[in-house]
């Protein structure tokens, strides 16, 4: 793996103003961040994950997480709906590097400029990977069709890959959770103009509807038992998908930290006789509360993605440790954004103000999975052992 210092970030200082300097124009016109892709595309940023002999740069996940964090600084949608094109990538990756080759083609797609998108979240599907709302009608040369209603599709406007997972009842003694990948114009596809949100609105991460759209038996590429697995495939989706998002939302809290520095040092108080409030006791606890909070999070996030990285052997503890880390990252983004909002006055409630905008996207970060209560559960599981039936 090739691992860089931060110094030598993929995004400069210009590149990461240029990007911040446009976000708060998508999200008011609720479009897609096209500049920012195309840029970042011409950094290599969406071939980070493929090995140096593909073209690819042969980052570590550690070294992703990192480059989202400081991408998210500056725009965090943009930052979510990269997220899920890297996830990919990553679970590409996470399989090679333990010998399993069956998703190396997608490195390939990547370097040659293929965008990947993760089709898998479904409404009232709370069980995530192991259940599917999703018909997966299986064709005789191996292909299949997918119906269903996928949701939160990130990258809708410009995704050529998707990837997607349904149920084939073919055999109702055994039904399977089918993955592949679709491509787009491929019949059968269509993407709604639905993402009218409240936060993360440059992700434009539309609904998106299959009827029997066909993915070819080649990009058929993993057939699991309904249910939970042990397959590295989940694991490999669970890990990449759980940690670059925790990556993404600790960006966002620490720009928050750094407009509730600029607003404490700006602000004056008139009754300590025009002194700044960053001299005010009550307000430096808050900027100081939020910085120990936020401080304890990207240690965490580095680490846990090294044990990727190094394939650490955590066994059945890997899955409670990723979902702990996304509770803690999002919730820990929240409570730091609240209190630079504090520290930051009545300005802050403007449309045009960035920490208001960044108090509607840090909310996003309840709605992926693993939510509270599943990843609670998880935990729950792991320390107290399963409830009886």
């Amino acid at each position: 793996m090739v691992d860089p210092t931060p110094a030598d970030s993929l995004i400069d200082d210009e590149l990461l103003a240029r990007i911040r300097s446009r976000a708060a124009t998508y999200d008011r016109e609720n479009r897609f961040a096209d500049d920012d892709l195309r840029e970042l595309t011409e950094v290599g940023y969406l071939r980070m994950f493929a090995p140096v002999e593909f073209g690819g740069l042969g980052f570590s996940l550690a070294r992703v997480a990192r480059e989202q964090t400081r991408l998210a600084t500056a725009a965090p949608a943009t930052a979510l709906a990269i997220n899920m094109h890297l996830v990919w990538t990553g679970v590409a990756t996470v399989l090679r590097d333990r010998g399993d080759t069956s998703l190396e083609w997608v490195l390939q797609d990547a370097v040659a400029g293929e965008i990947f998108a993760f089709g898998n979240s479904e409404a009232g599907n709370d069980l995530v990977l192991f259940g599917s709302t999703t018909a997966a009608v299986p064709g005789a040369d191996g292909s299949y069709a997918y119906t269903g209603r996928k949701i939160f599709t990130s990258l809708s406007p410009v995704w050529t890959r998707l990837g997607v997972f349904g149920r084939d009842d073919s055999d109702p003694e055994a039904p399977l959770l089918v993955h592949a990948f679709l491509t787009r114009g491929t019949p059968g596809i269509e993407t709604l103009s639905d993402w009218d949100t409240l936060a993360m609105r440059a992700s434009q991460s539309n609904t998106t509807i299959l009827d029997g759209a066909v993915a070819p038996a080649d990009r058929v590429f993993r057939k699991l038992p309904v249910g939970p697995s042990a397959d590295p495939l989940i694991f490999g989706i669970f890990s990449t998908f759980e940690i670059l998002l925790a990556a993404v939302y600790t960006g966002i809290g620490q720009r928050a930290i750094e407009l509730a520095v600029e607003a404490a040092h700006r602000r004056t108080s008139m009754k300590a006789g025009g002194r700044p409030y960053a001299h005010d006791p009550d307000i430096r606890w808050k900027v100081a509360e939020a910085g120990i909070l936020h401080d304890g999070i990207p240690p965490q996030i580095e680490a846990l993605a090294r044990d990727v990285d190094e394939q650490v052997a955590h066994g059945a503890a890997w899955f409670p440790k990723l979902v702990g880390l996304k509770v803690r990252a999002t919730e820990t983004a929240r409570e730091v954004v609240d209190l630079a909002l504090r520290v930051s006055g009545g300005s802050a409630i403007a449309s045009s103000s960035e920490l208001g905008r960044l108090y509607r996207d840090v909310v996003a970060g309840i709605f992926h999975p693993s939510d509270g209560e599943s990843a609670h559960s998880t935990v729950a599981n792991a320390l107290l052992g399963p409830v009886p039936e």
